[in-house]
């Protein structure tokens, strides 16, 4: 769905969006996996970008904004 999202608003200046949504994405996923597994706090300790990132594979979209095509008028 991120990879969607990314591809449907990929022109112009995007980057600092991109990292506002990921930083987003990867609280919300720490929040839920806290919330599923009962634990009560320590979320960046217990699930760290290289568990969510590694293991679970959600897109990281700042990586995206790297080969964009560009608009030339």
């Amino acid at each position: 769905m991120l990879r969607g999202w990314a591809n449907y608003f990929k022109l112009g200046r995007v980057s600092i969006a991109y990292r506002s949504v990921d930083y987003y994405t990867t609280d919300r996923l720490r929040r839920w996996l806290r919330h599923k597994h009962k634990v009560q706090s320590g979320g960046y300790h217990n699930y760290s970008d290289e568990y969510l990132y590694g293991t679970l594979g959600p897109v990281r979209l700042p990586a995206l904004s790297r080969n964009l095509p560009w608009a030339k008028a």
